[in-house]
């Protein structure tokens, strides 16, 4: 199943995909003993409750026709506009610690974000006043049920879904006082989306194919396989100090082929765009502004 928001008529709408097109599910709405939800949180929280009524759903509309919206006519919000928690874990692909030069991490690399930063596909990006500014390609995580020391082998099954993600950074300010935060968590550097997909549209997520590109050229080209630690060795390990509760988001790290890595790096600059594309959880296309 693919959820997403989309903004109308000053609103946001949670609405989930039906072939090429969007059903809104709150004129759709058919379970008179469950309100409509208004946002993917509530199909979070209550997912044994909101999943089979919208599993219906789409097998009626399919046949009806009816409630279904042109998915390119449909302005895109985040599909988690406002995550609990935002844990990103840093240097977690192999070949992305060799171009950076840095020693395989013994544990995982783990720092935050902030609800400030989640911008929406196709939204614009403001990088004004910014010298060395980077893209970063991620299989982000929506968790579906509190974890706290769970083991990796029951980790996904906490899971709700997953989604693109592009992590961007400013690299001056990342290494400027040897915290990475301010570099991280400046407004609307977390772009995710277009869909948040369940859990059971994605069996292996270390089986995935990820991608970059900039300006249309192909910049990261990788697979999920490279993780140096996986989305379970993450949840269990982070779990162990930490709740990880339902609706909060975790971005696992880069693959190779980011502007850092790079022998004479050109950051990005006014008029760029970036595309993530990650096997079956469609394309996020981000332009950065000044």
């Amino acid at each position: 199943m693919k959820l997403l928001h989309f903004e109308q008529g000053g609103l946001c709408h949670p609405g989930v995909r039906v072939d090429d097109r969007v059903l809104d599910l709150v004129p759709a709405w058919k379970n008179p003993e469950l309100p409509p939800p208004t946002t993917l949180n509530q199909i979070i929280w209550r997912q044994s409750e909101y999943l089979p009524t919208i599993r219906g759903m789409i097998a009626e509309a399919r046949l009806s026709g009816r409630h279904l919206l042109n998915a390119d006519e449909l302005m895109p919000a985040p599909a988690v506009p406002s995550p609990g928690k935002i844990v990103c874990v840093g240097v977690n692909y192999r070949q992305h610690a060799a171009e950076a030069g840095q020693d395989i991490p013994q544990y995982p690399v783990l720092f935050s974000k902030f609800s400030n930063t989640i911008a929406a596909p196709e939204q614009a990006v403001d990088i004004s006043g910014l010298s060395r500014v980077d893209y970063e390609a991620e299989l982000a995580v929506v968790m579906g049920r509190n974890a706290r020391r769970v083991a990796p082998a029951d980790a996904l099954s906490r899971v709700f879904g997953y989604c693109n993600a592009n992590d961007l950074s400013d690299r001056e300010l990342q290494v400027r006082s040897g915290q990475w935060l301010l570099g991280k968590t400046i407004d609307n550097f977390l772009p995710i989306g277009p869909w948040l997909v369940t859990r059971d549209e994605v069996p292996d997520p270390q089986n995935l194919r990820i991608r970059g590109w900039l300006n249309g050229e192909l910049r990261q080209d990788s697979n999920t396989a490279d993780m140096i630690f996986s989305v379970a060795e993450i949840i269990a390990y982070a779990s162990t100090y930490f709740t990880l509760e339902a609706g909060d988001l975790i971005i696992t790290g880069t693959p190779s082929g980011v502007i850092m890595g790079m022998e004479n790096p050109r950051w990005l600059r006014d008029g760029d765009e970036y595309t993530v594309e990650i096997d079956g959880l469609g394309r996020l296309s981000n332009r950065l502004t000044t």
